[in-house]
């Protein structure tokens, strides 16, 4: 009568490998289009407790651009574990220091869901904060998130 629903098994899981330049894009935007693809959401096979979602590279990350006045406002927190141990850096600190990358894994991070499988599609994805990556043997497909919607690029 009705159609069965579908579950993906691990054996029919096909992963991808995804480049995407982060050169101008607008750190949310491409958080949300990157967090979609890890959790496979994009493919009509999307099966909740399954890890069926892309590999994705990202160069370019410390070119990455914040709306606003959010460079100088947003804030990062972490706490120490000691009294009184809480922690805050700007945007802008980070983007500037050592590792630009991190603006955008945290920001992925924080739209995948928390728990193992969360943690286990957050390992799929590779960010550089340069324009290379030491995973050319892949074949990544490159994805053009600044043609999907025009106010997913700004420039700086």
């Amino acid at each position: 009568m009705y159609g069965k629903t579908h579950s993906t098994k691990s054996a029919d899981v096909e992963k991808k490998w995804v480049l995407i330049d982060a050169k101008g894009l607008v750190v949310g935007r491409l958080a949300t289009i990157v967090a979609m693809r890890l959790r496979g959401k994009h493919k009509p096979s999307f099966t909740p407790h399954m890890d069926d979602g892309d590999n994705i590279i990202i160069v370019n990350a410390d070119k990455v651009v914040l709306t606003g006045r959010k460079v100088e406002q947003k804030m990062y927190y972490h706490h120490t574990g000691f009294i009184g141990g809480i922690k805050e850096r700007s945007a802008k600190f980070i983007l500037e220091g050592r590792f630009p990358e991190r603006i955008v894994e945290k920001a992925v991070e924080r739209m995948l869901p928390r728990g193992p499988l969360g943690r286990k599609q957050l390992g799929n994805l590779r960010v550089y904060a340069g324009p290379e990556h030491p995973h050319a043997a892949q074949n990544p497909e490159t994805l053009d998130v600044a043609v999907l919607n025009r106010k997913n690029s700004r420039s700086a």
